[in-house]
This record gives structure tokens, sequence and C-alpha cells, in this order.
């Protein structure tokens, strides 16, 4: 984002290093799943105190039902010694937040909202000292409370923040070494306080990317294919160009959509498109699908290896065998996706209901061959996300319908289309063979995982460790060919690998006779 120094309106800003400690190491879990994306280069502005008084927190988190615009508020209101009505949070705009991986692996607010503290803290001393020259007191001696600092000996002699600022504009370097409000002198922290959004939430003032309008937007309907991995042979958009408030029918390669004045105009046209599909032959069901995992098996990873897990299996007392097939989940957030694009002077803007707005920043720009700093992504209000909407179709297909017509364009999905064509919890099949004593004690595991991970292998590593005491251990995950889209899902491959390894326990349990637990 453009410095505050020279591009922000008048306050006190506070700027810091963006990353975080991102990106992880090429070998990590983190890059491996979600990318290998780069933060900007340079500091960012995390807080402002504006000349009002009142402040506005930045952090490049979305926000899709967790809370953390309230976290965030929370804890900058508690550093600063202000109402929390005093507090603005803007979350997830490539051109006004810090840069960030993406909003997953609970890392809010124990990562940026621990940055958010920091600034806070920071402007809070810098304002102390601004109040000590101006009351003429040293700052040991002034307190804050409720957008003020005052004498602790003579409240009447006090300041205003905004009077300390005035029409000014400074920076400052966020100071990691600030010290924090502690806990016993919490006055948001910890006590009952409303969520900030919550009645914008359900009184439907709340934005989301469905809901965004751009003057002279088009709504499109997107032809999408009868199965999985058909090609289009032919399409016949005679009819539907002659539809009430159908502006543009755009074919862009395989990308083919109505464009209209409408929604209700673009779906009645879309129903008149004739397409013809070249489709497979062959389907995969649910019932071929275990096989199809352990014949497409590929590059079996040890994620943990210990003694001689086949030398003890043979020596056990008591040996057992047992598969565990997991199915694909969808993710089925309440809120179906949706992107509109906009084009102005070469510039992308796009409204995306994404997890990862600057990783979706950066595939626009790979996509039309553009620098990152002609695309903005900004993140509305997103209604859940479980991991899922970290990949993010519509904003790509959006912006090349956009570019294709001139105008600002709509694409959003329906609920079939959310069910359908986005991704899935990988499914997974697992094999365990343990061996154990009359009394339970396990005495050797092996572990062999495959998940339908395809091109994201990292995902069914999560978790296959086994955390139980084991001297003779091999565990082993695998990826394998996916029919369907594989994503990202609550905790990943956690929950298979955890699914599988905890019922296998059971089992032991009830075949020598104890207690599970």
């Amino acid at each position: 984002m453009p410095s505050p120094a020279t591009t922000q309106p008048p306050g006190l800003w506070i700027q810091g290093p963006a990353a975080l400690g991102f990106p992880p190491p090429r070998g990590g879990y983190a890059r491996g799943a979600y990318g290998d994306v780069s933060p900007d280069a340079g500091p960012a502005a995390w807080l402002v105190v504006h000349p009002s008084g009142r402040v506005t927190a930045f952090a490049g988190k979305v926000e899709y039902g967790q809370g953390i615009r309230w976290g965030f508020a929370v804890e900058v209101a508690d550093e600063l010694a202000l109402p929390l009505r005093d507090v603005t949070v803007v979350l997830g705009d490539t051109d006004a937040t810090p840069w960030d991986m993406g909003t997953f692996g609970s890392q809010s607010t124990w990562r940026t909202g621990l940055q958010l503290r920091r600034a806070a803290a920071t402007a809070r001393r810098a304002l102390l000292e601004l109040a000590a020259s101006r009351l003429d007191l040293p700052a040991s001696e002034l307190h804050c409370r409720d957008g003020r600092i005052a004498s602790t000996h003579d409240p009447s002699r006090s300041v205003g923040y905004g009077d300390l600022i005035g029409d000014g504009r400074r920076l400052l370097d966020l100071d990691e070494e600030a010290p924090l409000t502690a806990a016993a002198d919490f006055s948001v922290m910890g006590s009952a306080s409303g969520r900030v959004d919550a009645r914008a939430r359900v009184t439907g003032e709340a934005r989301y990317s469905q809901d965004i309008q751009r003057p002279g937007m088009l709504f499109a309907w997107v032809l999408r294919p009868p199965t999985y991995g058909a090609t289009l042979r032919g399409v016949d958009t005679g009819p539907a160009r002659q539809a009430p408030g159908v502006v543009d029918i755009v074919r862009d390669g395989a990308l083919v959509a109505v464009l209209a004045e409408s929604d209700e105009e673009a779906e009645t046209a879309g129903a008149l498109v004739r397409a013809e599909w070249d489709e497979r032959a062959h389907h995969v069901s649910r019932w071929d699908l275990p096989t199809v995992l352990a014949e497409s098996a590929a590059d079996p990873v040890t994620t943990q290896a210990s003694g001689d897990a086949a030398r003890a299996l043979a020596a056990a007392p008591h040996t057992l065998e047992s598969t565990y097939f997991a199915p694909y989940v969808s993710n089925a957030p309440m809120e179906p996706r949706a992107a509109v694009a906009e084009w102005d002077a070469r510039r992308l803007t796009v409204w995306a209901g994404t997890q990862r707005p600057f990783a979706i920043r950066a595939e626009l720009a790979r996509h039309f061959d553009i620098e990152e700093g002609r695309v903005r992504v900004i993140a509305p209000e997103i209604g859940g996300g479980f991991g899922g909407k970290s990949i993010y179709r519509p904003a790509i297909e959006a912006a090349r319908l956009a570019r294709s017509c001139g105008r600002a364009v709509r694409v959003a999905y329906t609920r079939a289309e959310e069910m359908v064509w986005t991704t899935f919890r990988p499914a997974a099949l697992i094999t365990i063979r343990s061996g154990f004593d009359s009394d339970g004690r396990l005495l050797a595991w092996d572990y062999y995982a495959v998940h339908a991970t395809a091109d994201r292998p990292m995902i069914g590593r999560r978790g296959s460790e086994t955390p139980y005491d084991v001297a003779d251990a091999r565990v082993v995950a695998a990826a394998a060919s996916s029919p369907l889209r594989p994503g990202s899902y609550r905790s990943l491959g956690g929950a298979l690998n955890h699914f599988a390894r905890e019922v296998h326990m059971d089992e032991i349990a009830a075949r020598v006779g104890v207690d599970p637990m």
C-alpha cells in the first residue's frame, strides 16, 4: 500500500512490517498449501489516530464470521483507553491494509491482533509525550482515559487525543517493544461488549460480495459444463441475444457468458443458450472412489518413523488391520461465491468474498500480465468460508468479462453452482496396522494414508503423526488423483487423519476389552 506519509490524510500514523514472519519456509505446510506468495516490500500502515480523536486500525485479514473485526477493535480500544465505539477496523483491502498471506490457521488474534496492540501502544506512548509537552507535566504523571489524557493528580488538566494531533500528519514506526497494557488494567477485554458488526449483520446493512453495485454494472450468467471434464464443441447464442435486457454475450475461450441488466434477465437468456459438449465416457462414482485412491496413490512421504514397525507387528501378541474411507465433503458456506470486477484506466478493482485477497490480487495480475500495483482486491463481509474461499474463481471470470465488455460485471454463483463447481474437502483412504498387548498398550503402528489432494499433497500430511507412545512406528501419507476439485476445509487433512486414528484406537480397546479412554 502507498506510504501514509504522503498519501493519507492528517493524523498520527503508525507503520510497521507487513509480513509478520511470513512467508514461511519453502518446505513448510502453509507455503505448500497456500502457494508461493510474497509480501509487499516496505512498511505498511497499521493504525491512525485521526484529528477527531477516533482511531482506525488496518489488517489484511478478512471477516467471515469468526469475529475478528470485533476482537481487533477490542484490543486497540484497550491499548488506547478508548470507548469501543471510537475504533473502526478496516479489513482485507489490498490498497489500504498490510499484506497478509490469508485468513486461515486461527492466526488472526494471536499474530495480527498482537501487532495491532503494539501499534496502539506505540501511538499511546506518542500521545503521552505530546500531552506532557502541552500540559507541562511529566508523562509519568499522566494517564489515558476515554480518548483524553489527564493529570493523575488534577483531572481538570487534560487534553483530547484529537487536540494533540490537530491538522498535522505524523508518521511513526511501530515499536515492537512498546509496553502493552497489563491484563489487570484491561477495561474492554474481558468485559461484556456487543459485537461491533452485529447490528449491520442482522439488519441487512452489512454488504457481502453478492450485494456490491457499481455504476453501469452488468449481471453475468455463465455457461457451465454438464459434467466434470466436458469440453465445449459448439454454442448457439442467437435466441439468447434477442432476450430482454441482454447487453452482450461474451465468448472468451471456454468462458461463455450472457451479460444483462439484471440477474433475472441474464438467467432467462441463459436458458436459451444451446451448447454442444464432448463429455468423458467414464466418470468415477462414489463406489469406485476407494479403488481409484488406492490405484492412483503417488509420491508417498514418511511423516513419522521410529524403530522397526514391521518387526514389532510380527512379534506383537495382538494385531489389528483396518481401512477407513472418508468421502468428499462440500464446505457449503451460507453465502455462495460472488465477485464484481471493474476496469478503470487500465486499473482493475475486484470485490470478492475471498479469504486471500492479496493472493487473488497476485493471481489476477499474472492472468492479465499486469503489475500487482494495478490490481485492487476488496473483501467485503463474507458469509462463511471454512477454508474453501481461499480459491476464488469468480474473481477471474468477472475480470475477464469486464475487460471484454468495458463495463463492471458481477458473477454470482447460484447455490447449485457453489455445491458443484467450487472445491471440496478431499476424500481419503487410510489403512492402519497396529500391534498391542492384552492391556491395550501399543507395540507397533503402521499407518498409510492416501488423500485425494492432487497437486496440494501437503494438505493430507497434516496431523498424520500419531501422538501415542509407541516405540516402533511408521506413518506415510500419499497424494492421489482427484476427480473433484480438492481444496481447504477446517483442519484440512488433520480431520481425516485424526478420525481414522481415533476410530482405530477404539477398535483396539474393543478387541482387548478395555476402556478406550
